[in-house]
């Protein structure tokens, strides 16, 4: 459970935790192990339906006569399958048998010149459809989803489709994830140090501008808006970009707040810190869940972060691993 995870000082700081956690530093202090899953990882491409193309990463596991099982793992907002979350918990499955696929949402780990148009979190579509398509091409079973943040949020997202798609889901993990997108928005902006703020926008104006050297015939933003704050130009490529006609209606577009995830049927597990300092835990203590679904608050963590100690290696992968194994078991 989330409350056995105890770090000593200063892990115990939500503010540490994060900072730590996609850092340069832990990329260099963490053990080889974690960095398994890049080894004869097959670089593939992913149908998203009507014409959108994914990139992602297959990786086979060698330590058991037969697979486990697929584990799929999404990134986070402006993060990518070579995340070092991503890489971690992948890593720690694939040593415990099961393939791995690690999936890029749109314009995300280089992928910005494959589709014309521009990322948002409410293409919930493409990812479904990219989901059954990697269950088709891989069929090991049990199929189980684990993602951390905006991942974290599409993740619960598709096991809310997958019945209605035929998608063989048998389970989903969200750490992290975003449950109101609104509150989450506000908090960056009001009640988050401003770094945070400051190397989200900064990854995406990164982010934008590769996109716009992918497709110079098009417009995707003026260059006054790129110095518009996290609300400010949200809101102006929201308008620009999609069909909905206010920021207030995307962003209730993505939400799983409330009510939304009572009538999930695949079951599935909430993972947040109650010290994370991106995303406020008083969401998630509003959610109405169903009785399959378990929701698990630990006093520490940060956002995605859950590291244990100065070799970086995370509580998360432990935590995932024990309830992925269980399906097989």
């Amino acid at each position: 459970m989330g409350r056995d995870f105890r770090p000593s000082w200063p892990l115990t700081s939500g503010h540490v935790q994060t900072m730590l956690s996609s850092s340069g530093v832990r990329r260099m202090l963490l053990p080889r192990r974690a960095y398994q899953v890049l080894e004869g990882a097959q670089t593939v491409m992913v149908d998203g339906g009507d014409g959108v193309r994914l990139t992602g990463a297959y990786t086979a596991q060698k330590t058991q006569a037969v697979s486990r099982g697929l584990a799929v793992l999404f990134h986070g907002w402006e993060g990518s399958l070579d995340s070092t979350y991503v890489l971690q918990t992948g890593s720690r499955l694939l040593a415990d048998g099961w393939d791995i696929f690690r999936l890029n949402f749109r314009d995300h780990g280089e992928s910005h010149g494959l589709n014309e148009a521009l990322f948002h979190s409410c293409r919930i579509d493409e990812v479904v459809h990219a989901l059954g398509d990697i269950a088709q091409r891989w069929p090991a079973r049990p199929l189980a989803l684990a993602g951390f943040s905006l991942g974290g949020n599409f993740a619960l997202r598709v096991a809310m489709q997958a019945p209605a798609k035929s998608i063989p889901l048998s389970y989903a993990l969200a750490v992290c994830p975003i449950i109101d997108p609104s509150e989450g928005l506000f908090s960056l902006e009001e009640t988050a140090p401003w770094f945070y703020q400051a190397y989200f926008m900064n990854k995406w104006r990164h982010s934008l501008r590769a996109k716009q050297a992918a497709f110079p015939h098009r417009e995707y933003f003026e260059l006054q808006e790129l110095k518009q704050n996290l609300r400010g130009l949200t809101e102006a490529l929201v308008l620009r970009h999609t069909d909905f006609g206010s920021l207030q209606a995307y962003l209730d577009g993505y939400s799983v707040a409330g009510r939304a995830l009572a009538s999930l049927q695949i079951p599935a597990t909430i993972l947040t810190a109650r010290d994370d300092p991106v995303i406020p835990v008083d969401a998630f203590e509003k959610l109405e869940l169903p009785g399959n679904v378990e929701l698990d608050i630990a006093t520490y963590g940060g956002h995605c972060g859950f590291i244990r100690g100065w070799d970086m290696t995370s509580f998360c992968d432990d935590y995932i691993a024990a309830r992925f194994n269980a399906l097989t078991e």
